[in-house]
């Protein structure tokens, strides 16, 4: 009975052991996945930060974009403006060399002199000058 007893107890032992060597080879093996899972984790984190940094980088663009087309609509409103005040010049010029025209025929032909215009500096200009004999 003791050869029996001794071999149970020795049965018992190897599959303690194996147990034990198979418990092992579990905990290597998940630590090998966890391992992977760390890497695998770092790399996406690290992705995600790029993804981040093109994300920013693409909102910068956009709003300079709207700045720049927001500085378009300005100036094509100030171009407007100018057109505006050009044709308005150009109105207000043919009105008036009529004017001074009408004036300088109407001056000659009556022999009156015009006043001449004095300009910001006090001198005057656009002295008329009858040169028919």
């Amino acid at each position: 009975m003791l050869a029996s007893g001794g071999l149970f107890a020795q049965i018992q032992q190897q599959q303690a052991q194996r147990n034990a060597e198979q418990a092992e080879a579990k905990a290597r093996a998940l630590q090998g996945q966890a391992r992977s899972a760390q890497v695998e984790a770092d790399r996406a984190q690290e992705s995600a930060r790029s993804i981040k940094v093109q994300s920013d980088q693409a909102s910068d663009d956009a709003s300079q974009a709207r700045q720049g087309l927001a500085a378009l609509k300005s100036l094509g409103g100030t171009q407007a403006q100018f057109s505006d005040l050009r044709e308005q010049l150009a109105a207000i010029k043919s009105g008036a060399d009529t004017s001074v025209s009408a004036k300088a025929v109407s001056a000659a032909a009556s022999g009156i002199a015009l006043a001449p215009v004095v300009n910001s500096f006090g001198q005057p200009t656009g002295t008329l000058v009858n040169v028919t004999a």
